[in-house]
């Protein structure tokens, strides 16, 4: 598709069609030159790489060269032709320059020096003109297609699970309150406890923190769904790998069991892993030589290599062999913390490992418990430098085992009537497991900071943009 013949900077420097006249619209990234002649780099974020405007300065009005500067939008028209310089194929001799928006070098923050990362996290409504968010935002752009085309392939309906709910999937508790309520006087009860009934849906609801609950729903009727969409967490966790708004991939699979759950996280994730060298090629290899010397390695050493899989009860078992000296106990029971899962990964196994049989009492409460009493059948699938980027588990399918869980949790037993009655009416079989878009990205990317792969990153004490 073309916009009133705009040829966009990707499909200019990869065309071999020279002496014609296109026209390219974008934002400067440097000028250079001298009284005679200008050398524009211009992208439009269309690819990583900038194309070269060459213009003859006395040809142009001094007023408008002068406003040409790092960060002003300008259209171009000129002539495509194969380069005289050094590190591009082909440059764009200007006719005609419109400037569409000027960019004050005395206050525009993006100037040719490099800028931090925090700096640019502050400025986080220009730092997609970088190279490196440039980067980022296509490949997450790149990503969510994949995830996509995948399920597509694979037969899974997409379902749209509320963002609203009164359910609280987790059992966490740490969840952001949606309410209409008057905060200065809301209305109270006898006791002095709000009274939710008078509010817009008559009581207390949430942000989302999963759409597993309502998944289980729908694949216990189309038999295999994926939901991919925003979720919240109200967890005060200032720390390189949280969020508390990410998005979050979940599929949910009737007649599965945990070994089907297993073969599937593997192979979509080992699919992502292949699109994105395929497709963000440029991307990857720019953030590699920048960011991480060992992207482009790792990520060819996932695609290669089948996952280990060991239980629970042998991770305890190798970490307390390892020899090393763990911050975190590891007990058997105790939750494993990401300095155990990565050493598992990346210094044990040294490829991604899948963990299942976890201990019951630190695993949610629809989990389906296996016959020893004491485990369940959960799977982490833990990745190089990130830990656990999957988790996921066989569902408890059995009314009785699951109501009598729920029981032993104290859960809101009153408030799942819905989930129950899918194990009362019809139950069956099933497996689904969630995967932290934002942790794939950090994977995908190899940057180190969670904030860095989403555009406009939410934490506590920050609500920008």
């Amino acid at each position: 598709m073309s916009i009133r013949s705009r040829t966009k900077v990707k499909d200019a420097l990869v065309s071999t069609d020279f002496d014609r006249e296109i026209t390219v619209k974008g934002w400067v990234r440097t000028r250079r030159g001298n009284k005679s002649i200008a050398f524009i780099a211009l992208n439009d974020g269309s690819t990583i790489k900038n194309i070269q405007i060459v213009a003859d300065v006395p040809g142009f009005p001094e007023e408008l060269l002068r406003q040409v500067t790092t960060g002003a939008c300008i259209s171009v028209e000129g002539i495509l032709t194969p380069s005289e310089g050094k590190g591009q194929a082909v440059e764009i001799k200007a006719k005609s320059i419109d400037l569409y928006g000027a960019a004050d070098p005395g206050t525009y923050p993006l100037q040719k020096k490099g800028h931090s990362l925090e700096f640019l996290r502050e400025i986080a409504h220009l730092r997609p003109r970088t190279n490196t968010f440039g980067a980022i935002l296509r490949i997450r752009h790149a990503m969510s297609y994949a995830i996509h085309k995948y399920f597509n392939e694979n037969g899974f309906y997409y379902l749209h699970t509320p963002i609203i709910t009164g359910s609280d999937a987790e059992g966490a508790g740490e969840m952001f309150r949606v309410t209409t309520l008057d905060p200065v006087n809301p209305p109270l009860n006898d006791d002095g406890t709000i009274n939710y009934r008078d509010d817009f849906f008559g009581k207390e609801t949430n942000l989302t923190v999963s759409g597993q609950l309502e998944g289980e729903l729908g694949a216990l009727a189309l038999s295999e769904i994926y939901t991919f969409g925003p979720t919240f967490r109200a967890e005060n966790s200032n720390t390189p790998r949280h969020l508390a708004e990410f998005w979050m991939i979940e599929p949910e699979m009737a007649f599965y069991d945990i070994e089907d759950n297993m073969d599937l996280a593997e192979d979509f994730l080992k699919y992502l892993v292949v699109y994105a060298l395929e497709h963000c090629c440029e991307d990857l290899e720019f953030l590699n030589n920048m960011y991480d010397k060992e992207l482009l390695l790792r990520l060819n050493s996932v695609i290669k290599s089948d996952f280990e899989r060991i239980t629970y009860t042998e991770a305890i078992d190798i970490l307390n062999k390892s020899g090393r000296k763990f911050e975190f106990p590891t007990d058997w029971g105790s939750d494993l913390q990401s300095e155990h899962e990565r050493y598992l990964v990346e210094q044990h196994f040294k490829k991604p490992v899948i963990i299942t049989g976890y201990p019951k009492k630190i695993k949610a409460f629809y989990m389906k418990q296996n016959d020893d009493g004491k485990t369940v059948r959960a799977m982490d699938v833990l990745f190089p430098r990130i830990g656990e980027i999957v988790g996921g588990s066989q569902r408890e399918e059995d009314l009785q085992v699951l109501d009598a869980r729920i029981r032993e949790l104290g859960l809101p037993r009153e408030e799942l009537w819905w989930y129950l009655d899918t194990r009362r009416f019809g139950t069956a079989p099933h497996a689904g497991f969630g995967l932290g878009f934002e942790r794939m990205m950090l994977f995908i990317t190899g940057m180190s900071n969670i904030r860095d792969v989403v555009p406009f990153p939410r934490t506590p004490k920050n609500a920008e943009f």
